[in-house]
């Protein structure tokens, strides 16, 4: 090799610090499009953003070729590149995601199955953001028993941007009602004083202050969410919960736009705000899907290997007719690979499934579409498959997996958070549960029509019930814009003949839909029909989702706020 491995090694790194700085460079555009109501262009930086990492990968790539010609692609080489690199990122805050990005081009250098402890990072029995002790910036205030609102007014004039409040005091003042209020319950005197990340966070139309809100003996997480409406900025809620603020951080959202100098101490801070999330998530929700993925491999593997008597074995719910599902039943997660021929009446190729998942990657997934991540080359041992399960993987989704000695490797598979099938939640439940499901089904089918995106199949099998009961959407083999849909009445029968037949007796074009007919595909019993049908009679009207595309041609999506209507603040 003519070029020393240290220098390459250095081609790593500044291959990743200049994707850091454009990755910057784009999060910054957030708080301009907030500013001036540019929700088309957040929407286009968002899919900007997550399509960067590759090209930086690219670019890297090429650079490492054209220094070291075909010794790159030797494998004694990368053995002192990894050496070398190891010391360059030691003691950097965000050395974990320059090694997984040294991770992603050694992979795809050498087509790795499975993980080459040699050759890449991978530490299984640690948990790399515990070794972060740097505290992230951040403000304080103190709050008067008396007038809380001067504090919180401080807090509004550390935060400025070019567009005024318009109503400053009174904003400042319903945000002191609502902490006095959430937080009652601990006593005569419960707020005691914020802290506040120094980093605005956005995503879609809002801007959120995120810190937590200390009494005398606890605390719990503060996000105060902005809005500029054109008559000015206001504060529109106040979450204190951390079911709330978890739900807000949700693996169903799109990533958040903040302007972070380093991300490792933001996820300790969130952490402490959310410990029962996941870091793999926190990472995600940050715009850091590859780091996202690198710890969601390393806490999987970790739990797999410490529980070596227990099996994958399919998920539960309905097999799908495009995907088989898997799972440790001890874990979180599912599995799913694209089966190799489809059951009637699916018409996909792989091909198109793959584009799918791409489509729901790139859109806004409004806290109703869950993240599926792709995995490609992870290798399982072949005895930790229930026999049904690897039966069914080698026979049904031969073009994704293959047998290799004493393992499974699988080619491509996405991965979810694991939850339970709606189908078999309605099962389970009782009456008011069953009804409340329902009508939240029926809620997430508005929430993703009202950003452009089409279920296809409504099916209670395709989406999924959180542990706090918001129902999500997680089968993509059908999605599609709704801007692409032709939605149709169903034309009235002319005479009995009509009436009584078995098929339609008139055209039916591939894209069209007819709401009017949505029940007989929605699966719901009596009851939780009857309720859906009235309280979103919308879902049934062809008028409504021809209204929709009338705003999206001119680019107007109505807006989705991300909490409920009882947390804004009045």
């Amino acid at each position: 090799m003519n070029v020393p491995a240290s220098a390459l090694a250095v081609l790593i790194r500044d291959g990743f610090e200049a994707y850091h700085a454009r990755f910057a460079t784009i999060t910054r555009r957030a708080r301009s499009r907030f500013e001036q109501r540019d929700w088309t262009g957040a929407r286009q930086d968002a899919v900007e953003r997550i399509g960067l990492y590759d090209i930086c990968i690219a670019e890297t790539m090429a650079a490492l070729r054209r220094a070291a010609g075909e010794a790159v692609g030797t494998r004694a080489v990368w053995l002192e590149v990894r050496q070398a690199y190891a010391l360059l990122v030691d003691g950097l805050i965000d050395a974990e995601l320059y090694k997984t990005f040294y991770n992603t081009l050694a992979r795809r250098l050498f087509a790795t199955e499975g993980v080459d402890a040699a050759i890449e990072f991978m530490a299984m029995d640690v948990e790399p953001s515990d070794a972060i002790t740097h505290p992230v910036a951040r403000h304080s205030y103190t709050l008067s028993p008396t007038r809380p609102a001067e504090a919180i007014l401080r807090v509004l004039g550390d935060y400025p941007f070019q567009v005024p409040y318009a109503h400053q005091l009174r904003c400042a003042a319903a945000i002191a009602v609502r902490l006095q209020d959430d937080l009652a319950h601990w006593g005569d005197y419960p707020v005691r004083s914020i802290e506040l990340l120094d980093t605005v966070f956005y995503r879609e139309r809002r801007a959120y202050l995120v810190g937590r809100v200390f009494g005398e003996h606890r605390f719990s997480p503060c996000v105060i969410a902005l809005v500029n409406d054109g008559q000015g900025l206001r504060a529109e809620a106040v979450l204190t919960r951390r079911r709330d603020v978890a739900h807000l951080f949700g693996v169903s959202r799109s990533y958040f736009q903040a302007d972070l100098a380093t991300v490792g101490d933001a996820v300790v801070f969130l952490r402490s705000l959310l410990p029962a999330k996941p870091i793999d998530e926190i990472y995600t929700v940050l715009g850091r899907a590859k780091q996202g993925k690198t710890e969601r491999y390393r806490t999987f593997q970790r739990h797999f290997q410490e529980h070596p008597e227990e099996y994958l074995v399919h998920a539960d719910g309905t097999p799908g007719m495009v995907m088989s599902v898997f799972t440790l039943p001890s874990y979180p997660l599912v599995f799913k690979l694209i089966r190799d021929r489809f059951a009637w009446p699916k018409t996909l190729t792989r091909h198109q499934v793959e584009e799918k998942y791409a489509l729901v990657f790139n859109l806004d997934r409004v806290g109703r579409l869950l993240d599926a991540q792709p995995y490609r080359h992870l290798r399982f041992p072949r005895a930790r498959f229930s026999p049904a399960l690897r039966e069914e993987l080698l026979t049904q989704c031969a073009g994704s997996v293959q047998e290799d000695g004493d393992a499974l490797v699988i080619a491509l598979c996405y991965v979810q958070r694991r939850f339970r099938p709606l189908n078999l939640y309605l099962r389970e439940q009782p009456a008011d549960a069953r009804r409340a499901a329902a009508l939240d089904y029926a809620q997430a089918i508005t929430d993703m029509a009202r950003n452009n995106i089409f279920p296809g199949d409504m099916l209670p099998k395709n989406f999924g019930v959180s542990r706090h009961g918001r129902a999500v959407f997680y089968d993509y083999d059908e999605v599609c814009l709704v801007s692409d849909c032709h939605f149709r009445h169903w034309p009235a029968p002319r005479n009995a003949e009509e009436a009584m037949a078995d098929e339609p007796w008139f055209h039916i074009a591939p894209n069209d839909v007819f709401p009017e007919r949505f029940w007989m595909f929605m699966g719901l019993a009596a009851p939780e029909l009857a309720a859906v049908r009235e309280h979103h009679a919308h879902l049934f009207d062809p008028a409504w989702w021809q209204g929709l595309q009338q705003r999206f041609a001119q680019n107007d999506y109505p807006d989705t706020p991300p909490y409920a209507a009882a947390l804004r603040l009045a």
